[in-house]
């Protein structure tokens, strides 16, 4: 069977190094905050300027000027920061961040990233931090479904949505199965209620079983 949400953000949280400091884009890689193992030392980065963000605030914990860069309200850790947004760009763009974890509309096999355009005439652009924490985080890693409502693959040879980023995506995370881009083929790192030779076939980018 597929993975759920929860069960891939559980997956993200397993293969976080510890001691990271981790920028978790908007939507689905804010549930990793849910998942992380405590003692491992993270620390939650988010664009709009802080260090040291906790899981989503539930109830009283809710505090309408303590939010992330998605406006969900969260909360803080013991030792939390605030800074100015220019400060938070420069930590993104200034390699100071270990790990980002994104979604995506697509990743080639080569790792170029595509997350924030469809390219459509009608459709609304969403930027954001995207570009700067592609070329500035030293790992990426995507949280995606693997296929479109269509059936499509959102693994591909080449993005054909324009493009984030070049050669930025380290893992890739999907409900059947997690991708390491390559120069040349694509490992699968795990698959989930799916075989290799399944994914092969329904997938145009070369695989290879991770050893």
């Amino acid at each position: 069977m597929s993975l759920t949400r929860e069960e891939m953000a559980r997956i993200v949280a397993r293969d976080i190094p510890d001691g990271s400091y981790v920028n978790l884009g908007i939507g689905q890689p804010t549930t990793v905050a849910d998942f992380l193992r405590p003692g491992s030392g993270v620390v939650l980065h988010t664009e709009n300027g802080m260090l040291g963000m906790g899981r989503p605030a539930v109830g009283d914990e809710i505090d309408p000027d303590l939010t992330n860069a998605g406006k969900q309200p969260v909360t803080e850790l013991p030792g939390a920061s605030y800074f100015h947004h220019a400060d938070s760009f420069a930590m993104m763009r200034g390699g100071h961040l270990d790990v980002c974890i994104m979604g995506a509309f697509q990743v080639s096999a080569g790792g170029d990233l595509a997350n924030w355009s469809t390219g459509a005439p009608d459709a609304i652009p969403a930027v954001g931090g995207a570009m700067d924490l592609a070329i500035g985080a030293k790992q990426v890693f995507v949280m995606m479904t693997l296929f479109a409502k269509d059936g499509s693959p959102k693994l591909v040879p080449s993005c054909t949505y324009p493009l984030t980023g070049r050669g930025c995506v380290s893992r890739v995370y999907t409900d059947v199965a997690t991708f390491a881009p390559g120069a040349d083929v694509v490992r699968v790192v795990e698959t989930f209620g799916i075989s290799i030779e399944e994914l092969s076939t329904r997938l145009d980018v070369p695989l290879v079983s991770s050893p």
